[in-house]
């Protein structure tokens, strides 16, 4: 990226636009993340293993480091491509993604044959793996190309992460199910649908 890009994303980088980079993470993954297949996971290990603490550690631990190289990703691409090209790509993508929101997942099988790592080593292990090509690591992609600053994007997606995930490590299946899923994940499509289409009219740089 050119001088003038790099100055454009320096005087971007005060912090009005660093809590907004960190708020709409977390926002947005939070509500993203519910009803995902990593949010079921973490049902299924919490009560297959019974033992919240490291489950709720290895959530946190897996997240950071998935998302740091997902964001680390997104900021790569922000700085090969200009900024025609990387704003039409940044607002389809997040078109894209508010569609992907409709579609529900499915739990995928609790992790079997692990039990040599432990509580906390088993859910690192299945969380990170979960989280590959998983909507919330696309959307830190997204969200790390749009905002300037990589360190705001991942500890908001983390903390969204978090909020969707401790509670049904704690609370279990049933205050899962009494979730409004489809109301949730229309939200979460309302949200990628506006960013996508203020991204596409150059809204906010």
């Amino acid at each position: 990226m050119g001088r003038e890009g790099a100055e454009v994303i320096g005087s971007r980088a005060g912090p009005g636009i660093l809590m907004e980079a960190f708020l709409v993470s977390t926002g947005v993954v939070a509500l993203g993340e519910m009803g995902d297949k990593t949010q079921l996971l973490a049902l299924l290990l919490a009560a297959r293993y019974k033992r919240p603490w490291p489950i709720v550690g290895g959530i946190l631990v897996a997240t950071l480091a998935n998302h740091a190289a997902a964001g680390a990703l997104g900021a790569a691409i922000a700085a090969w491509l200009g900024p025609q090209w990387l704003r039409w790509i940044i607002g389809l993508s997040f078109i894209a993604m508010g569609a992907w929101m409709l579609i529900p997942d499915e739990a995928d099988e609790a992790p079997g044959g692990h039990a040599r790592f432990g509580v906390f080593g088993t859910t690192v292990l299945a969380f990170f793996l979960a989280e590959m090509g998983d909507k919330t690591q696309i959307a830190t992609v997204a969200l790390a190309a749009r905002y300037p600053s990589l360190v705001a994007v991942v500890a908001g997606t983390t903390l969204g992460m978090m909020i969707a995930n401790v509670p049904a490590v704690w609370l279990g299946d049933r205050a899962a199910k009494k979730v409004p899923m489809r109301l949730v994940h229309a939200i979460a499509a309302a949200i990628f649908g506006v960013l996508g289409v203020l991204t596409l009219a150059g809204v906010g740089g």
